[in-house]
């Protein structure tokens, strides 16, 4: 069975143990190359811009804090008209990691994941952050289904 880990197509690597105790801010962004890998992976037309700025704190018994922003740029088409269009999309990110074989002592925790050999790597952490928040009918601004009522955007 192959790992996961090999078709990272953003990968920037973070060693735990590394980050000082007061924490530190790491800044990244993707290449060119990275991002049309991405936008594959993402099934979108094109990814024109991925980066964040996070804050990275040891937590808990050699596990880290994350917590920061992610901005990306996206094209995507319109499930209603079939027309692309760019967004951009800027999610917050919080995420906790644990080293193998901690303890889970609370809800928080639970949600913890893994540290793997000693490294997490804030690349994939980003993009699974973008992917889970891009809208899977993605529509363009002021689009509707013809006859449908959005009420779940009448808050907006």
């Amino acid at each position: 069975m192959k790992q996961h880990r090999q078709h990272i197509e953003f990968s920037r690597p973070l060693q735990v143990d590394r980050v000082p105790r007061a924490g530190s801010t790491e800044k990244i962004a993707a290449e060119p190359e990275e991002l049309k890998a991405l936008a594959r992976r993402m099934k979108v037309p094109a990814l024109h811009s991925l980066s964040a700025e996070l804050r990275a704190t040891p937590w808990r018994g050699g596990g880290l804090k994350l917590e920061g922003h992610v901005t990306a740029d996206v094209e995507q088409v319109s499930v209603i008209s079939l027309e692309a269009f760019r967004e951009t999309v800027s999610v917050p990110v919080a995420r906790y990691f644990l080293p193998p074989g901690a303890v889970v002592e609370n809800e928080e925790e639970d949600d913890a994941d893994p540290i793997e050999n000693g490294w997490i790597d804030l690349g994939e952490v980003v993009a699974e952050t973008v992917a889970l928040d891009l809208d899977p009918y993605p529509r363009k601004p002021g689009e509707a289904f013809p006859g449908h009522t959005e009420d779940d955007r009448a808050a907006d």
